[in-house]
């Protein structure tokens, strides 16, 4: 297989290998694509919860993505997690300097576990700067009630949150329906000329870790190859059902799903 498309990755690294970086990465790359990154911050965590988060300094998350863009330039963008308004606002510069029009941005605020992963100041100047600048943002209910400052208990209150990230100059929104209580998970896509709901099984499992990081590297790596960003969202959410429900139950807390799902090996390796 030779790659089909280059994605740039920006985001925070996770040293249990299920969300973040690595669960970028691997999405990437199975799904056939070439995977290079910006570490916008290591974290030590495993399945049970975040110890602790160390930044790297926003001038160097700024020289990694535009010397890496420089020399090999993405097809796409997808933008994890971002902690600190310096940070932010290097990005945006950096940016607006590589000029890449497919960008994704999945808008890292809460870990599994509950720790708190962005300021509320950075959280305000994401709102600000950088939502307009990007071609989607997918934020999971919690993040989308922080953006907001709606409630979401429901399919109508998420379609509320997303024509509200559509007024703040979103161009296209995915909010997605995971933390609602129900049988069928709903995830809710708008812009100013269409809407959907995606509806698809709930599986009964606590290894979710990295399903949102995932999802987003999914979409981007689809949309990268030419895919409208209605149909990147749909096979995205095929790929990461697929990868919850065959995940390897890894750990004892809320475990990674399984990047691998979507790979077939061929005879010679194996």
């Amino acid at each position: 297989m030779y790659p089909k498309s280059k994605i740039l990755i920006i985001a925070g690294s996770d040293s249990s290998g299920g969300a973040g970086i690595q669960a970028d990465i691997k999405t990437v790359t199975s799904l056939g694509s070439y995977a290079m990154t910006a570490i916008t911050a290591i974290t030590v965590q495993n399945t049970l919860g975040v110890k602790s988060v160390i930044s790297i300094s926003p001038d160097q998350i700024k020289n990694q993505i535009i010397y890496s863009a420089m020399d090999i330039k993405p097809d796409a963008i997808k933008i994890g997690m971002l902690h600190s308004t310096e940070i932010i606002t290097k990005v945006v510069e950096s940016l607006k300097r590589i000029k890449i029009k497919k960008v994704i941005l999945d808008p890292v605020m809460v870990a599994k576990g509950g720790a708190k992963l962005i300021d509320d100041k950075a959280i305000q100047t994401l709102k600000m700067k950088l939502i307009k600048q990007v071609s989607l943002i997918t934020p999971n209910i919690p993040e989308a009630e922080v953006l907001t400052g709606i409630k979401i208990k429901s399919v109508k209150d998420m379609t509320l949150a997303a024509y509200q990230l559509i007024d703040l100059g979103a161009n296209n929104v995915l909010i997605k329906g995971g933390h609602l209580k129900s049988k069928q998970v709903e995830d809710v896509f708008l812009n100013k000329s269409s809407f959907r709901v995606f509806k698809n099984l709930r599986y009964n499992t606590k290894n979710t870790h990295g399903t949102g990081c995932t999802l987003s590297s999914a979409i981007t790596t689809f949309f990268s190859c030419g895919k409208s960003i209605n149909k990147a969202c749909d096979l995205g959410i095929k790929y990461v059902n697929s990868a919850i429900l065959t995940n390897p139950k890894y750990g004892k807390g809320h475990g990674p799903i399984n990047h691998l799902n979507s790979i077939k090996i061929d005879k010679k390796f194996r």
